[in-house]
């Protein structure tokens, strides 16, 4: 039961678009977002919004579960996947299908930028937007896009099946990645349209807030392990705070300066550009740039990460081995 669940499911039924299904997919009967759920059914009865309640177990990743019980229910030939902790606005939809009209495309995936508030919430919504966000547009720079991003996959239902369906994505960790190289495996493209999705970020504390964010990392790691172990120079300020342990006095205070107003600089560029809800906070740049690094080293250190109270391990081929679940 996120915060602010009801605002996010109900922008997904709130669409301009012709015709179009909505399905929400649980596992547990017990799960109080159902009485969200049923909410939205009542209230757009003129829209194809249903639930399915499954517990079926095909494999370790659970939220792949229940996308293959959910996929069993629709009806179109377009399928968009989307997180619970996204909020959209009502063009959408539209955004997301136009690529489709080129029959090259298999699949479209969106970019996110995350909105929150609190302290620990917002160094989690800075990592995305101040990261993780303008890494990706660099590195399409230089190549083209081979995965999708977990705030929206969308995929023919054709080139899913080909691809083995949800079934193929269930022991893995990034089901978003692999189901992005399994698209461009059948020689289809996959595109980032300009629509920026909204990423409700919900971090209660400082300790959900890292393993959250190790269990990112050792995601991206085992996925690409070698441009992730040299991903620490993407972090400026902590890398200079080292340089200073070992450089000349004012040499290596000139270079934390430096790193510092980049960074900020960064963040108001990406707050601006994104139309980011909310203050900017330039003064947490270089705290959210050391906390980075933390995560960076600390994910070298094991292969156990922890997803919705589940402890997992990750093999070094990105699938998942439950190591079960943790009492709260």
């Amino acid at each position: 039961m996120e915060p602010e669940l009801y605002q996010n499911l109900r922008s997904f039924c709130d669409q301009e678009y012709p015709d179009y299904q909505v399905v929400f997919g649980v596992r547990d009967a017990q799960d109080p977002a159902i009485a969200v759920i049923e909410r939205l059914i009542k209230e757009f009865p003129q829209r194809d919004v249903s639930l399915i309640v499954d517990e079926t177990v095909i494999g370790a990743n659970l939220k792949v579960c229940i996308l293959a019980s959910m996929y069993r229910a629709a009806k179109h030939d377009l399928l968009v996947v989307a997180d619970s902790d996204m909020r959209v606005e009502h063009h959408y939809l539209r955004a997301v299908a136009a690529p489709f009209e080129d029959p090259k495309v298999g699949a479209v995936t969106c970019l996110y930028k995350g909105v929150a508030a609190g302290l620990p919430s917002r160094l989690g919504a800075m990592f995305i937007n101040d990261c993780f966000a303008p890494s990706v547009l660099v590195a399409l720079l230089f190549q083209e896009l081979h995965f999708c991003f977990g705030s929206t996959m969308a995929v023919t239902r054709k080139a899913l099946e080909a691809s083995g369906g949800f079934p193929s994505l269930a022991d893995h960790l990034a089901d978003d990645y692999v189901l992005g190289k399994h698209v461009a495996q059948q020689g289809l493209k996959i595109i980032l349209p300009t629509y920026v999705v909204e990423n409700r970020v919900w971090e209660p504390n400082f300790k959900v807030l890292f393993q959250h964010e190790l269990r990112w990392a050792r995601t991206i790691r085992t996925m690409q392990p070698t441009g992730y172990a040299f991903s620490f120079i993407t972090y400026p300020v902590a890398v200079s705070l080292l340089f200073l342990l070992l450089a000349p006095a004012a040499a290596g205070l000139t270079a934390v300066a430096i790193s510092v107003i980049l960074r900020v600089l960064l963040h108001w560029a990406v707050h601006t550009r994104f139309c980011i809800r909310g203050s900017a906070a330039p003064w947490l740049a270089p705290v959210r740039d050391v906390l980075s690094f933390l995560v960076w080293a600390a994910s070298f250190f094991g292969r156990s990460v922890e997803w919705r109270k589940q402890q997992f391990s990750v093999r070094s081929d990105g699938q998942l081995m439950n190591k079960g679940v943790r009492n709260s």
